[in-house]
């Protein structure tokens, strides 16, 4: 198989890239290189800026492929784009959209590719479903053989999944732990949430890959373990070695008091309890199953972050303001308690 990712060293991209050299695909990686110092040396670099139409139209003159996957496509003109330069020179284009997507709030927990898209709360999600409408009239009108594929909460081993974090990522939560300083969850906790190794998914997106039954369809793929946010802060907290302090704190005050896009990250997506059926990717990718438990994923994590100092960068704004937020939680029940 001949594939061309676009992007491909990011969270969800790095373990297809890195199964794929393992199995001898001829795999071609557009990017601007700014990532690529672990790539495998059998992966081929094509290094380009994708939004620089005139350049990388001239890279693949002479290339043809049978897999073009977008992990970084974001809004429809971008697709706008990959349509132009790719019409007539791929098998298979395969977009990276997001379970996000799916309607809320949601009128049955219970996740199919049926169910509707919809999201009010977070534009992220209305761009990715205005992608995907863009690239089902480009299959109906034009036959651009298209796959979409709904990755939901997908982590490896650079980063630990969480609810509530800063704008630089999940570490300072980790440090607050280590520290033994409270943690905010959002919510009492209990709603259910699915967490989806890369390792996991990249073996049903290469199942995808080349399948002629995928074309014009799309297909989520993730876990079928659902635990609570509690069960995955617990998780974290055991994987560092440490007792959980945790603090409840409602989706809608965390949005109205930070500066963060929690309406759409939390209202918009994690406050929800979902379970997907990914009955359909079992259809299209006979024998796939997510093997990775989440208590068993993030003790992998945790460990390589550790290990790397590189991964822990350190937020102390958004410290700052778990402070004030427990803090004036803490206030009102003091005041209540009067």
């Amino acid at each position: 198989m001949k594939a061309l990712f676009i992007g491909g060293t990011g969270t969800i991209s790095s373990a297809i890239t890195k199964q794929l050299s393992e199995q001898g695909c001829e795999l071609y990686l557009l990017n601007r290189g700014t990532r690529n110092e672990n790539l495998q040396p059998n992966v081929k670099v094509l290094q380009a800026d994708i939004n620089d139409e005139d350049q990388v139209s001239r890279l693949i003159q002479d290339l043809e492929f049978d897999v073009v996957a977008d992990f970084i496509a974001f809004h429809p003109a971008q697709l706008e784009r990959d349509y132009r330069l790719f019409q007539g020179k791929t098998k298979q284009f395969m977009f990276i959209s997001s379970a996000s997507a799916y309607q809320k709030p949601l009128s049955d927990y219970r996740i199919t590719e049926s169910t509707p898209l919809a999201n009010p709360y977070w534009e992220y999600s209305r761009n990715k479903i205005a992608c995907e409408e863009y690239l089902m009239k480009q299959y109906r009108d034009h036959r651009f053989p298209i796959t979409i594929v709904r990755p939901s909460h997908t982590y490896d081993d650079r980063s630990i999944p969480l609810g509530v974090h800063g704008s630089k990522g999940s570490w300072q939560v980790a440090k607050r732990m280590l520290e033994n300083k409270p943690v905010i969850i959002h919510g009492d906790g209990t709603s259910l949430w699915t967490m989806t190794h890369n390792s996991d998914f990249a073996q049903g997106f290469i199942g995808l890959m080349g399948n002629m039954h995928a074309i014009g369809e799309s297909v989520h793929i993730t876990s079928d373990e659902s635990v609570t946010w509690n069960q995955i802060y617990e998780a974290i907290a055991d994987a560092l070695g440490v007792k959980l302090q945790a603090v409840h704190v409602s989706s809608e005050f965390l949005a109205a008091c930070s500066k963060e896009d929690y309406t759409g990250g939390l209202i918009g997506d994690k406050a929800n309890s979902v379970v997907f059926d990914n009955s359909k990717l079992k259809r299209l990718v006979p024998g796939f199953v997510a093997t990775t438990r989440f208590d068993q994923g993030i003790k992998q994590t945790v460990a390589n972050i550790l290990a790397h100092p590189e991964y822990q960068k350190e937020d102390p704004e958004f410290d700052r303001w778990c402070d004030r937020v427990i803090g004036a939680l803490e206030g009102a029940l003091a005041s209540l308690a009067e």
